[in-house]
C-alpha cells in the first residue's frame, strides 16, 4: 500500500512538473523561473475554478494530477460560486494575483496556463469548461 502511495505522489509531482516546464518553455524562462510559472498556474485555476458552477469545477479537478488538484482547491469556497467574470475581470483578477511583468502581458499569461491546461485533460472535458464560459472569456480559451 505504501509502494502505491509513493507511486502515486511521484507521478503526480512528474505531471505538475511537467505542467510548470509547459509554462515556462512557452515563455523560454529556465526552471529559476519556477515561482513565477506556479503563480501563473495557480492564479489562473483559481479564477477558472471560481468561474465555474461547482459540479463542472469538481469534474475538471477529477483529471488533474492531484498536487495541482490541491492547488486547484486551495480555499475554494463553493458556496460563493460560480462568480460573475467577464474578460476584463478575469484579466485584472490575473494581474492581482500574478505580480510579475512578463512579456505580453496579462492576457499572455492566461493563454499560456490555459493552452497548458488544454494539454492536461481530455478534450471532452476542455469543451465542458469553454462553454460554462461567458462568450467575451470563452474567446481566449483554446
Amino acid at each position: 500500500m505504501a509502494e502505491q502511495l509513493i507511486s502515486a505522489v511521484e507521478s503526480s509531482m512528474d505531471k505538475t512538473n511537467l505542467m510548470l516546464k509547459d509554462i515556462e518553455q512557452a515563455y523560454g524562462w529556465g526552471k529559476d523561473h519556477r515561482n513565477q510559472s506556479y503563480a501563473a498556474l495557480r492564479t489562473v485555476l483559481h479564477l477558472l475554478r471560481d468561474r465555474l458552477p461547482v459540479q463542472e469545477s469538481v469534474e475538471f479537478a477529477q483529471q488533474l494530477p492531484i498536487l495541482v488538484r490541491g492547488i486547484y482547491f486551495d480555499g475554494w469556497d463553493p458556496q460563493n460560486v460560480p462568480v460573475k467574470l467577464n474578460r476584463d475581470d478575469f484579466l485584472y483578477e490575473v494581474r492581482q494575483g500574478f505580480p510579475y511583468d512578463v512579456e505580453g502581458g496579462t492576457e499572455r499569461v492566461v493563454q499560456v496556463v490555459l493552452d497548458t491546461l488544454r494539454q492536461h485533460v481530455t478534450q471532452g472535458e476542455w469543451q465542458d469548461v469553454k462553454s460554462q464560459m461567458p462568450q467575451d472569456l470563452g474567446r481566449m480559451i483554446p
